[in-house]
C-alpha cells in the first residue's frame, strides 16, 4: 500500500508536521485547505524568484493535477506549522511547504518527478528536508530508480566561481544558493539548464511582419493549421505522433529520459484536462502539403482567470523538415491568432534548453527576453548493472 492509499501520514523533522493529504474533490470541501495552502507558499516561492506570480499554480491546477491519474499520477504533500490545531482542520495560512510527486504511468515509468518548495519566511527549519524525506520514500515504494526535479533562479549568474555549469556547455546556476545546496547535498547532479523568456506582447508589427514574410517565403510547400480549444479528429493521429516525437527530439541534456508515447486517446484526454483546470489554448501545426503529413507544431496555453499570461507549451519540427523556417511559421501563427482570440494578452512564457540555440534564435528574433534560468537535476536511486545516464537506452 502507498502513502496515497494509506491516507494522512504524519513525519516530523524539527517539530514540523509533514501531513500527506489527498486532493478533495471540491475546493469547497473542509480539507481544501490543503489546496489553498500549496497555491499560497507557491505565490510567496515565486514573488521571492520572479518578482510576481504569472508562473504559479492556481487552485483548480494543483486539483486537476492530482485528479488526473491515468497518464501520470501525482502525490502532493503540505507542511503545517507546529502550532496549527491538530483537532481541526489547519488554515491556508498555515501551510509553509509544499511537495509533489509525480510518477508517469506510460513512458518512462522509471522516473519519479520530484519537487520540494518552502515559503521563504519558514526556510532552515527542517521543512524541506521532511518533505523530501517523505517524496523520496513514496519513489522508492513505487520502485523508481531516477528522481527528477528542477528548481528556479533570477538572473542566470555570470561566469565563475559563483556559478554552477550544466554539463552541456551552456547556461548556468547559482553554486551557492539554497537550493543549489539543498539538490547537492542529497545527491543530485545538474543535468541541464533551461532559459525561461519572456515576450511582451503585442508585438510590434515592424518585428512580426517580416518575420511571417521571410518564414512564409522558405516554408513554400507547406500550409498552416491553427485550433483552439481542441485537435480536430481528423489530425489527432498525427498530432500524437508529434506529441510524442516532441520527447526524443527535443534536447534532453543528461536526463535519463525514453519515449513517452502518445496516442489520439491521450490527446483528447489532455485536452479536457487544459479545458478543465479553466485553461483555454492554441495550437498552430504545419502540414506538408504534398505528403499530408504534420511536420511542425507551436502551443500555448492560458489561465481564464489571469487574461495578461500565455503559457508557451511546446514547440517541434520533425528532424526531416527543419531547415525551412517552419518553427517560427508556426510560431508566428500562434501569435496571430491569440492577437485575434484573446487580446487581453501580455505576457508569453516559455523555456528552451540553454543548448538549444536554433529555437531560442527563433525567440530572441520575436522579442523575447531572459527571465530565470532553471536548473534540471537527477539523482539516481538504484541503477542495474550497464544502465543508467550516458548507457544505452539512456537520453543524453
Amino acid at each position: 500500500m502507498t502513502a496515497a492509499q494509506a491516507g494522512p501520514t504524519t513525519t516530523t523533522a524539527r517539530a514540523v508536521r509533514v501531513r500527506i493529504e489527498p486532493v478533495p474533490g471540491s475546493l469547497d470541501a473542509p480539507d481544501a485547505w490543503a489546496v489553498h495552502g500549496t497555491v499560497r507558499v507557491g505565490d510567496a516561492i515565486d514573488r521571492a524568484i520572479h518578482g510576481h506570480t504569472d508562473l504559479a499554480l492556481d487552485a483548480a491546477t494543483v486539483a486537476g493535477t492530482v485528479a488526473s491519474a491515468g497518464y501520470r499520477r501525482v502525490l502532493r504533500w503540505v507542511a503545517v506549522r507546529d502550532d496549527a490545531p491538530h483537532e481541526t482542520a489547519p488554515r491556508p495560512e498555515a501551510v509553509v511547504g509544499r511537495s509533489m510527486v509525480a510518477l508517469p504511468q506510460q513512458g518512462n515509468t522509471h522516473v519519479a518527478v520530484v519537487y520540494v518548495g518552502v515559503d521563504p519566511a519558514h526556510r532552515r527549519r527542517g521543512v524541506g528536508s521532511a518533505l523530501w524525506d517523505a517524496a523520496l520514500e513514496v519513489a522508492r515504494a513505487e520502485g523508481r530508480r531516477v528522481v527528477q526535479s528542477d528548481s528556479s533562479f533570477a538572473p542566470e549568474p555570470p561566469p565563475g566561481p559563483g556559478a554552477l555549469e550544466a554539463p552541456t556547455g551552456s547556461g548556468r546556476v547559482p553554486a551557492h544558493d539554497d537550493a543549489t545546496a539543498f539538490a547537492l547535498h542529497r545527491g543530485f547532479t545538474l543535468e541541464q539548464v533551461m532559459r525561461h523568456s519572456v515576450l511582451d506582447l503585442p508585438v510590434a508589427p515592424e518585428v512580426l511582419d517580416p518575420l511571417r514574410a521571410a518564414a512564409t517565403e522558405r516554408s513554400d510547400g507547406y500550409r498552416v493549421h491553427v485550433w483552439t480549444d481542441e485537435v480536430p479528429e481528423e489530425w489527432i493521429d498525427q498530432f500524437a505522433v508529434l506529441e510524442t516525437r516532441m520527447s526524443t527530439d527535443a534536447p534532453n541534456g543528461g536526463l535519463d529520459l525514453e519515449e513517452d508515447p502518445w496516442d489520439a486517446e491521450r490527446v483528447r484526454t489532455t485536452s479536457q484536462e487544459i479545458l478543465d483546470r479553466g485553461q483555454g489554448y492554441v495550437v498552430a501545426a504545419a502540414e506538408h502539403a504534398e505528403s499530408g503529413t504534420l511536420a511542425a507544431f507551436s502551443m500555448v496555453s492560458y489561465p481564464h482567470d489571469r487574461p495578461a499570461v500565455v503559457f508557451q507549451y511546446d514547440t517541434l519540427v520533425l528532424r526531416e523538415h527543419r531547415g525551412r523556417s517552419l518553427g517560427m511559421l508556426v510560431k508566428v501563427a500562434v501569435l496571430d491568432e491569440l492577437a485575434r482570440a484573446r487580446p487581453s494578452s501580455r505576457r508569453v512564457h516559455t523555456w528552451n534548453a540553454q543548448e538549444n540555440a536554433h529555437m531560442l534564435a527563433i525567440n530572441v528574433a520575436l522579442g523575447f527576453a531572459p527571465g530565470s534560468v532553471d536548473a534540471e537535476w537527477q539523482l539516481v536511486l538504484d541503477v542495474a548493472p550497464g544502465e543508467g545516464p550516458g548507457q544505452p537506452g539512456a537520453t543524453t
